[in-house]
């Protein structure tokens, strides 16, 4: 099972991962989320890599968190992840829908750590090598041409594993409602 951000799936025709060392496998979609920008794949094969999950609960702000992503695609001819530094700048920030996108983000973990178009759906890691996050979102004063400022968002790894345990045990995300 493979979590990354229904963002980076939407609309593919094939969707393709590659692990370090050059393994690609095929992906299916399981499910969706577009509200909490989560996609939940499944690929198959032998001597799949597990990634240590830690907590995005108790995050202190200052404590260093790591990007890991592919910022420049199909640009690098290997494929090996980028991985870029910086420090967790605040916690549980909420963030108001763009005129594109599909609603609010609630929770999200902020960083300076650089997140860069491409880097969306990988892992926001702790110092111990845990995935506190899944980079997700940027803030850009261009929006014709965004990039990284200084600030960039993960989903926490808390909402991302209920997410995925909704879409694996109903079929579908289970939101709460009034």
């Amino acid at each position: 099972i493979v979590i990354t951000n229904d963002h980076v799936i939407t609309g593919a025709s094939e969707i393709k991962i590659t692990l370090p060392g050059g393994r690609d496998f095929n992906a299916e979609i399981v499910g969706t989320d577009p509200v909490a920008d989560i996609a939940v794949l499944r690929i198959t094969g032998d001597d799949l890599p597990v990634a240590p999950v830690g907590t995005a609960k108790g995050l202190l702000i200052g404590e260093w968190a790591i990007a890991i992503g592919n910022p420049l695609g199909n640009y690098v001819a290997d494929s090996e992840p980028t991985v870029t530094a910086g420090v967790i700048s605040a916690v549980d920030r909420n963030i108001a829908p763009s005129s594109e996108d599909e609603g609010f983000y609630f929770g999200m973990i902020q960083t300076d750590a650089s997140i860069n178009p491409g880097n969306s759906g990988g892992p926001l890691v702790n110092i111990q090598g845990e995935i506190i996050g899944i980079n997700s979102r940027i803030y850009s004063t261009n929006q014709q041409n965004p990039g990284f400022q200084g600030i960039s968002f993960a989903i926490p790894s808390n909402t991302a594993l209920k997410t995925m345990e909704d879409i694996l045990s109903h079929g579908h995300p289970v939101h709460g409602f009034l």
